[in-house]
């Protein structure tokens, strides 16, 4: 199976991104039975969505997860749905804030993920890794992202499966964050490949909406 891995470059001032550290580590690193192609993605509106597009292009994945930073959350989150509005409340990496800005002029509202995010979540459980289905990824370039790709899957018919994962602070980011929890770098790692088997192995929850909502 082909496994489409994104993270981000570090943003606001970070000298590092948890997502693509974890990112990276997973590509160094086998998974039997996958081929998974790891890919960094540039936190800039709308020129995130098309690096990955590109990369799907070429690589032509039947599952992509894409891996964002949230500094402030304790646990691993899988995000249920994107939005389809840019409204940021701090630049990107190339200065652009856009304030409620469509994502796609005329798609829809949203977008739920197609991965089993609630099988994701419960296989991370018993891991011992606190994780959570979150409701919201936001507004800034991780819901961008999420909602891109969803977008360009729903638009070419493209039978792919896709969402995004939120992942806490490193301990090294969180001593400049007092009060911020943080997670191991290990810890991630063996959360976000736990979410990639499972991906792999159940389609989708039965309990979970799939597809699109207007």
């Amino acid at each position: 199976m082909k496994i489409l891995l994104t993270g981000f470059e570090p943003f606001a001032g970070e000298k590092l991104n948890p997502s693509w550290e974890a990112v990276r580590e997973i590509g160094n690193r086998k998974i039997e039975g996958m081929e998974i192609e790891t890919l960094c993605l540039p936190t800039v509106f709308g020129r995130a969505i098309e690096v990955a597009v590109r990369a799907m292009e070429k690589f032509n994945p039947e599952i992509v997860i894409c891996v964002g930073q949230a500094g402030g959350r304790s646990e691993i989150g899988i995000e249920r749905v994107a939005i389809n509005v840019n409204d940021a409340s701090i630049q990107d990496n190339e200065g652009k804030q856009p304030v409620n800005e469509p994502i796609a002029e005329g798609g829809p509202a949203a977008y739920w993920s197609t991965l089993p995010i609630k099988s994701i979540v419960r296989a991370i459980r018993e891991e011992g890794i606190p994780a959570e289905v979150s409701n919201s990824a936001g507004t800034f370039v991780c819901n961008n992202i999420m909602y891109g790709v969803l977008n360009y899957l729903a638009q070419e018919r493209i039978n792919c499966r896709a969402g995004f994962i939120h992942i806490p602070f490193l301990p090294e980011q969180a001593i400049n964050f007092p009060g911020k929890p943080s997670m191991s770098l290990e810890t991630i790692i063996l959360g976000l490949k736990t979410a990639i088997k499972t991906a792999a192995k159940i389609e989708k929850d039965e309990e979970t909406p799939g597809g699109r909502t207007h």
